[in-house]
């Protein structure tokens, strides 16, 4: 690793180039084995520093957003696609200009926006989101498919539809999962929609895939890309977004005060609110880099955010010593859903984003102030 974290002013996010480049690597690898197509998903990773870097490995962005769409356009310049769950009509033309595919939720959007795909200048490959009613996510607030989903079309939906003009099928089912999980999905999906998929140019597994984790069987998912290519005849796409950038980048954060109340605990100038709401959210504990468990070193501590949120707790933590004010704490695997998530409730202001480069060493990309507070206000 060998970056010097003390060197870092607080609180930071430090995007590691090499740790980046790891994980691209691994998704090339698997394009050169398949021919699959792999994009960024902005949502899960937007430093549009690295675009370039991201995009002499992979074929592109997939967006939610007009903004992450232009995002992707201007920054990578290779293909977008988009999925929203609706369009805003006074978006659309400009989603047109900008993306290679369109993915709409239901048969209504396809059908409100067809005549502008078709009077479009550019042409645009035009897909829906299949909804297969599998999903193996126990956490509903991250299963596209629980009970009552706004996510995708279910086949009876699609009884009678005219999909003249659609390309593509794509679905998303999975969140933080290894290939096993999109083995089974894939049965369900051809059991539903398998006769629609011999119609199609194009079909996308969409995201969740935990590719760069140690532990993924990359084996299995060429296996499952390659029988979906030459059993339907078909290109296939993945866009995975924590696999791009898993385990690349710290959130450099330093301790503000200590306190006694029942149990030891330490202010951070990092809040879990604010710079990792997904802490918070998921819920999770994030790694500290020399830390324990409760009780496993001598010294334990309740780590806190300096909003006035009672529960802007980052959990519990144990330390070999003892913390002094000052001392720099380094959380690990924040590189995704923290830029792009964190907020400044209270007026916190929003941390330094740094990279970490092969050549020049540490980089700071971009620093904030009180007018990007005030700003959004």
């Amino acid at each position: 690793m060998n970056i010097d974290f003390n060197g870092v002013p607080t609180p930071s996010y430090v995007v590691d180039e090499r740790l980046l480049k790891k994980n691209l690597e691994i998704l090339k690898s698997v394009m050169d084995q398949t021919g699959c197509e792999i994009l960024l998903a902005q949502k899960a990773f937007s430093m549009y520093s690295t675009y370039p870097l991201i995009g002499s490995y992979l074929s592109g962005t997939t967006a939610s957003s007009l903004f992450e769409a232009k995002l992707g356009h201007q920054e990578m310049g290779k293909e977008v696609h988009v999925f929203a769950p609706a369009y805003r009509e006074d978006e659309f033309d400009e989603i047109l200009s900008l993306c290679d595919h369109v993915v709409f939720n239901s048969i209504h959007q396809w059908e409100k926006f067809r005549e502008k795909v078709t009077e479009s200048k550019k042409k645009v490959s035009c897909g829906l989101r299949i909804n297969p009613e599998y999903s193996e996510i126990e956490t509903d607030m991250y299963n596209p498919c629980f009970i009552n989903s706004r996510f995708g079309i279910t086949l009876s939906k699609l009884e009678g539809a005219d999909l003249t003009g659609i390309d593509g099928l794509h679905f998303h089912t999975m969140c933080e999962q290894n290939s096993d999980v999109l083995e089974r999905t894939l049965k369900v999906v051809e059991e539903k929609f398998g006769t629609l998929m011999h119609q199609m140019k194009w079909i996308n597994f969409g995201g969740g895939h935990h590719i760069t984790r140690d532990d993924y069987d990359i084996e299995t998912l060429v296996r499952c890309i390659n029988h979906v290519k030459e059993t339907y005849q078909v290109q296939v796409y993945l866009e995975p977004g924590e696999a791009v950038a898993l385990n690349a980048g710290y959130l450099v954060s330093s301790v503000l005060e200590l306190s006694e109340n029942g149990m030891q605990l330490a202010i951070m100038d990092t809040s879990a609110a604010c710079h990792m709401p997904d802490v918070l959210e998921m819920p999770y504990r994030p790694y500290i880099i020399g830390s324990g468990t409760p009780d496993q070193y001598n010294y334990t501590y309740r780590l806190g955010g300096p909003t006035c949120l009672a529960g802007d707790v980052i959990g519990d933590y144990s330390f070999p010593e003892p913390l002094k004010v000052g001392d720099c704490l380094v959380f690990c695997d924040m590189a995704i859903y923290s830029m792009v998530k964190n907020n400044t409730f209270n007026g916190v202001n929003l941390p330094n984003i740094v990279l970490n480069t092969e050549d020049e060493g540490l980089k700071i990309i971009k620093q904030f102030n009180y007018e990007d507070f005030k700003s959004r206000l």
